[in-house]
C-alpha cells in the first residue's frame, strides 16, 4: 500500500468519526486530497504547509467576526497525518462552473467586502496573505526552457516586487472555487492563504481575466459594482486599475504559469485560453518600460 493510499485511509476515518455518511475521495487539484463522508469533508494540505501558520488561519476562522463570511470548521485543530496537514470541514455546495451564467459574482463581491472590512484587532494574530508569494512559487516550479516557459518568467521579473504590503484582512486566494452554499447562503472558504495584505489581491484574478479578454465586461462590472455598493475600498473610489493594475498583471503570470505546467504534465499544446494567457503575458514585458529591451522569445 502506498504512502498516498494510507493517507486516503486516514482520511475516510476522520470522516467517518465526524461525519454521517461513507467517506468518498471528492476531485480536487493535484497537491490536495478532499474526502467527504455526508455532512463534512477531511482535507489534506498541500505537502509542505506549515502548521503554525495554518494553526493560526484556523483560530481566526472559527472566531465570530467572520462568522457568515467565512466557512467555520468543523474542529479547529490542525490533525498532522504522515506529512500532511488535515483540516475538517462541514461540506457545502460548490458553484457549478458548468453554468457560468449562474456564477454568484455579486455574492462574492459583497462577501470580500465583508471581509476586507473586519478590522485586523479584532480577530486573533494572523500571518501575511498569500497571494503575492504564491506568484512567484507558482513561476518558480516551471522546471523547462521552453518559448511559453521563457515568456512567464520575462513577465515575472518585469513587475515590481511583490509583497502582501500593510493591509487589512484578506482571503489572499480568492477565485470562484472558493465558495460554497451553505443553508442557502454563500459563504467564502479556504484559509490557506488568509491574512494581512493588499485586499487588492482578492480582486486581481476576475480583473485579469477581464483584462485578457477572458471575461464578459458586464460581469466584471457586476463584481466590481457590487464590491463598491458593499463598502469595498480595494478598487478605490475612482479608476480601479491604480489599485488593480499590478495585482492582476500578477495573477495573469501565475495564471499562465499554472497553464503552461498543465499542460506539459498533460502532454498536450497549450489550447486558445492557455494561448490568450501566453499572449498578455507578452503585452506585460512590451509595456513594462522596465523589460522594452527584453526579447520575448
Amino acid at each position: 500500500m502506498s504512502d498516498s493510499d494510507d493517507l486516503i485511509d486516514e482520511l475516510r476515518r476522520i470522516g467517518v468519526r465526524y461525519g454521517d455518511a461513507p467517506a468518498e475521495v471528492l476531485p480536487t487539484r493535484p497537491d490536495v486530497i478532499i474526502v467527504r463522508a455526508g455532512s463534512v469533508v477531511v482535507k489534506a494540505h498541500a505537502p509542505g504547509a506549515e502548521e503554525a501558520p495554518l494553526a493560526a488561519r484556523m483560530r481566526v476562522v472559527a472566531h465570530p467576526a467572520l462568522r457568515e463570511i467565512m466557512l467555520e470548521p468543523v474542529a479547529e485543530e490542525v490533525t498532522v497525518v504522515g506529512d500532511r496537514l488535515v483540516t475538517v470541514w462541514p461540506a457545502g455546495t460548490p458553484v457549478d462552473h458548468r453554468d457560468p451564467d449562474e456564477a454568484p459574482w455579486e455574492a462574492a463581491a459583497r462577501l470580500l467586502a465583508r471581509l476586507h472590512a473586519v478590522p485586523a484587532r479584532a480577530l486573533p494574530p494572523l500571518p501575511p496573505a498569500g497571494g503575492p508569494a504564491r506568484v512567484a512559487g507558482t513561476v518558480a516550479r516551471l522546471d523547462g526552457d521552453s518559448a511559453a516557459e521563457r515568456v512567464v518568467r520575462q513577465a515575472l521579473a518585469c513587475l515590481p516586487a511583490l509583497d502582501a504590503g500593510p493591509g487589512s484582512t484578506t482571503h489572499g486566494d480568492w477565485h470562484m472555487g472558493q465558495l460554497v452554499r451553505i443553508r442557502g447562503e454563500w459563504i467564502l472558504i479556504d484559509v490557506d492563504d488568509l491574512g494581512i495584505g493588499d485586499p487588492a489581491w482578492d480582486l486581481a484574478r476576475p480583473a485579469a481575466w477581464f483584462a485578457a479578454g477572458l471575461l464578459e465586461p458586464q460581469v466584471w462590472h457586476r463584481f466590481l459594482s457590487a464590491y463598491r455598493a458593499a463598502g469595498g475600498r480595494a478598487a478605490g473610489d475612482g479608476d480601479p486599475w491604480e489599485r488593480l493594475d499590478l495585482p492582476a498583471q500578477a495573477m495573469t503570470v501565475q495564471l499562465t504559469a499554472a497553464a503552461v505546467a498543465a499542460a506539459k504534465r498533460e502532454g498536450r499544446p497549450l489550447d486558445e485560453v492557455e494561448q490568450v494567457l501566453i499572449d498578455t503575458c507578452q503585452r506585460i514585458v512590451r509595456f513594462r518600460s522596465a523589460c522594452h529591451s527584453v526579447p520575448t522569445q
